[in-house]
């Protein structure tokens, strides 16, 4: 207690030189420093984590959270208003948005609050803590692929094999056959789980030694994290500093396609590597110094010249006399009819974000079956497609003519059924391997991809026809789609996977005939 005193005390202290925002160079929208209002509490927090944390406070210094008060921001005009709540906390109002407005906010929610300095203090911010300011953000995001992430990964038992064959401790059986076994926590926190999100808990506390003296702090299983799909200690599911990233929280650094590609640039998710080459890309590379990432509308032609992931999938687009091209979003998919990767086949979008619940025709987990066939039950109509198109091609038209959206998207949709068909012939070899014993599969409680064809067979829908369809979409790098990562590479682990099957068939018919 006398600790915590002590503490408090030269908290309090320190704070009386802190008051004055002039001297973190919070000043950058105000002609006047002492204009900025501080709360008396976020002045205690700055006191101490100045030294101890002075990235994070450099950080929040550059912020708009540092510089805006919420009641200012409610007086924007409502199309370049960032703040979407209206029944925001009187007495959160006139002061900045600073350490304690987001760390103490609902601390009786959170499992990771604790006694910090005379405050209850939590840890990790959620999605549900954010929603206090901007509301509509929150509740479009509840709806988005990406607040699911944990559990439609977790919760799939047909990708839990995959994650064990990429993932999991190998060993060689008595047999001479591969096998593996579940990884531990850790490995799963840092691969998979980075950008899918971890799933949070307390697990006791820990004695911290600073300057400042020694604090008793949760320990926070699965952190840090900041998977979009994150499970939070209050409940909540998401978590919006993969975009936003802490302590900023900037628009800007959530418009740059860097940000995205953090996540989707892999050979699964290609689409950071594909914008890079496409022509996009391009214009963004040579341009992007000049434009205005900060803008609130987002005008085309007039703030940027070429699109981002942003401008596609997430941000309100206007035209220069202030027409809305496209809705702000934090949902991504009503801009989205299809889903084209990280499944054996592409289809159209879930109608739901929570896809664990998705169960096909053959009682696999899966949106549609190892032949093709559609879980429709599941999935988005052809009205709601058609809906999610025009939306898209609402974005691509404030550049482009009609006849060019048309032709690409034609392309596109053609792209989709070809990579299907393709898929589908090498999945009709793969069965024939798994139905004559030359792997085990499904059918006899097998790992679908722990054995070399059924690497070869993954790797032609997973990877290759994935990087077609990403190359198709945003027309980016024909050469890539083709024989970088693409159409070659489909045909060449067609080729091997019927070689392999064919040799394997040979090969047991010549045993069978030396056995007679």
């Amino acid at each position: 207690m006398l600790r915590h005193f002590r503490i408090l005390t030269l908290c309090t202290l320190a704070a009386l030189f802190c008051l004055v925002p002039a001297q973190w160079g919070l000043a950058q929208d105000k002609d006047d420093a002492d204009d900025i209002p501080v709360s008396d509490a976020t002045s205690q927090c700055l006191a101490c984590h100045e030294g101890l944390h002075p990235g994070i406070v450099a950080g929040w210094r550059k912020s708009r959270h540092a510089r805006i008060t919420p009641a200012e921001g409610l007086k924007k005009d409502e199309q370049a208003r960032r703040v979407s709540s209206t029944d925001i906390p009187e007495e959160l109002q006139e002061t900045v948005v600073g350490c304690a407005e987001c760390h103490t906010m609902r601390s009786g929610k959170h499992a990771d609050t604790f006694e910090h300095a005379g405050f209850q203090v939590h840890v990790v911010v959620s999605p549900d803590d954010c929603a206090t300011c901007h509301a509509t953000e929150r509740e479009e995001y509840k709806d988005n692929l990406m607040s699911q992430a944990y559990g439609n990964l977790v919760n799939n038992p047909f990708y839990q094999q995959f994650v064990v064959s990429v993932n999991g401790h190998m060993a060689r059986t008595d047999t001479g056959k591969a096998e593996f076994t579940p990884s531990d926590p850790e490995t799963y926190a840092e691969s998979c789980l980075y950008c899918h999100g971890t799933k949070l808990s307390v697990n006791g506390t820990k004695t911290h030694d600073t300057d400042y003296g020694s604090f008793d702090v949760p320990v926070i299983e699965g952190w840090p994290n900041q998977g979009p799909g994150r499970i939070n200690l209050d409940g909540s599911k998401g978590s919006c500093t993969p975009c936003h990233t802490r302590h900023t929280f900037s628009i800007a650094e959530a418009r740059s396609p860097a940000t995205c590609g953090e996540c989707h640039s892999g050979p699964d998710v290609p689409a950071y590597k594909v914008y890079d080459l496409s022509k996009h890309g391009t214009i963004y590379d040579s341009k992007h110094g000049d434009w205005d990432f900060d803008a609130v509308p987002w005008t085309v032609g007039k703030d940027f010249r070429a699109p981002t992931c942003a401008t596609c999938h997430i941000s309100e687009v206007v035209s220069p006399d202030g027409t809305v091209i496209a809705k702000r979003t934090h949902a991504i998919t009503p801009r989205l009819p299809w889903r084209i990767f990280g499944l054996i086949y592409a289809h159209p979008q879930p109608a739901k974000a929570d896809t664990s619940t998705i169960v096909n025709q053959d009682g696999i987990h899966l949106p549609t079956t190892f032949g093709g066939d559609m879980a429709m039950d599941f999935l988005i109509d052809a009205k709601e497609q058609d809906a999610r198109t025009g939306n898209m091609q609402a974005v691509c038209r404030s550049c482009h003519g009609a006849s060019w959206v048309e032709h690409h998207w034609a392309r596109f949709e053609n792209t989709i059924k070809v990579t299907n068909e393709r898929t589908r012939a090498a999945t009709k070899v793969m069965s024939e391997a798994w139905k004559d014993g030359l792997a085990t599969g499904m059918d006899k409680d097998g790992n679908p991809f722990d054995e070399y064809p059924e690497r070869l067979w993954t790797g032609v829908w997973f990877f290759a026809a994935n990087h077609v369809r990403y190359a198709s979409a945003m027309a980016g790098g024909g050469d890539y789609g083709v024989f970088e990562r693409g159409r070659y590479n489909v045909s060449e682990r067609f080729i091997e996977l019927n070689d392999w099957v064919t040799n394997q068939k040979m090969m047991v018919g010549g045993k069978d005939e030396k056995k007679k």
